[in-house]
């Protein structure tokens, strides 16, 4: 018979890299928002999970039950196949530790392959999340990367976490630049997706001496920092990127490539246009029109970002700032290291 597991056993387990956590929800589901690192390995597609459901609502739960054994039984060794090549302890899931997981690990108990069940399913670990989140008290000093529009504060975050600085990616846990163009070729994270991912790396960094982060507002696309995130943000060290403009220029159109995107674009335009001096807009659509985009997006820093960007890091203290002039992304990296580095001696 199978075992279940408790949240806190289970994320033990993953931190030591010790289980392989399946999500057995449908793909939708799973997209939606899940247990970082997890496999989807669906009991239903999102059809036969409809298909089921109506089954519930309108006739009756035996029959659901029946149709879905039905289904089930036709794709289970497909489904049998697929855990048995996954090495090591296993643990599966569902929304709220019921139906689907609890067929899965006694299914592949009966096929001697040991799969734990988690508890209460995944609604368990995302209120687990939110309360841990609600309660966090973040210890590391934080270093803040301010900079105009197209500055590289993201890559410069990568370049830093790939040598091995506790430097975290907000934009890209939102998977959202943070502008009113910052969706163009992505599809945003919902705040569940968001949330686990944040407290993950939150949590991986807590005994750092400082972590690296990007200087948000509050709102990322459709998430929101929680507030003491935001709080933490207001207070630390803030490093403004000074880069010229046409070094900027060429990491806006290579970061969101306007020509895969020109209507995109044009309609994200239409949402701040009327913020911006009448001849300059025609001439910011006009040029996004005829696929001017380097024009386009030099127009747009002069007339709009750059003094959007001056008025609001006019709003902290001088000796929370620091300049730091440089020509390019790999020269902002060590200066940003230069920074810490004297901070922390």
């Amino acid at each position: 018979m199978f075992q279940d597991i408790s949240i806190d056993e289970l994320l033990d387990l993953k931190s030591k890299g010790e289980i392989t956590l399946i999500d057995v929800r449908s793909p939708s589901e799973y997209k939606d928002a899940t247990i970082p690192g997890s496999l989807n390995i669906p009991l239903f597609n999102d059809e036969e999970r409809a298909e089921v459901g109506t089954i519930y609502k309108q006739t009756s739960p035996q029959a659901a039950k029946e149709r879905g054994l039905e289904i089930f039984s036709a794709k289970l060794p497909a489904f049998i196949k697929d855990f048995a090549q996954i090495e090591g302890k296993k643990a599966v899931f569902c929304w709220r530790g019921g139906m689907r997981s609890r067929t899965s690990a006694t299914v592949l108990d009966l096929m001697g392959i040991k799969a734990y069940r988690l508890e209460g399913g995944y609604r368990t670990y995302r209120n687990w999340v939110v309360e841990k989140l609600n309660s966090f008290d973040l210890k590391p000093k934080v270093y803040v990367l301010n900079g105009n529009t197209g500055s590289g504060k993201t890559t410069i975050l990568h370049r830093l976490r790939k040598k091995g600085y506790p430097a975290i990616d907000l934009e890209g846990m939102a998977n959202h630049r943070g502008s009113i163009f910052g969706q163009i070729g992505l599809k945003p994270h919902n705040q569940k997706t968001f949330d686990a991912l944040l407290f993950q790396d939150l949590e991986r960094f807590q005994s750092s001496p400082y972590i690296l982060i990007e200087g948000e507002s509050k709102r990322i696309g459709k998430v929101l920092l929680p507030d003491f995130l935001v709080e933490k943000k207001e207070q630390g060290i803030q490093l403004f990127i000074d880069m010229p403009i046409e070094e900027r220029i060429t990491h806006i159109l290579e970061d969101y490539q306007p020509w895969n995107h020109r209507e995109e674009c044009i309609e994200a335009f239409d949402r701040i246009k009327r913020r911006i001096h009448t001849p300059i807009a025609k001439q910011i659509e006009e040029d996004l029109k005829a696929e001017n985009f380097r024009a386009a997006v030099g127009l747009l820093l002069e007339f709009y970002y750059d003094p959007l960007y001056e008025r609001s890091a006019n709003q902290y203290p001088e000796d929370l700032k620091v300049t730091l002039k440089v020509k390019n992304v790999d020269e902002a990296v060590e200066a940003v290291l230069d920074q810490v580095k004297v901070k922390q001696s």
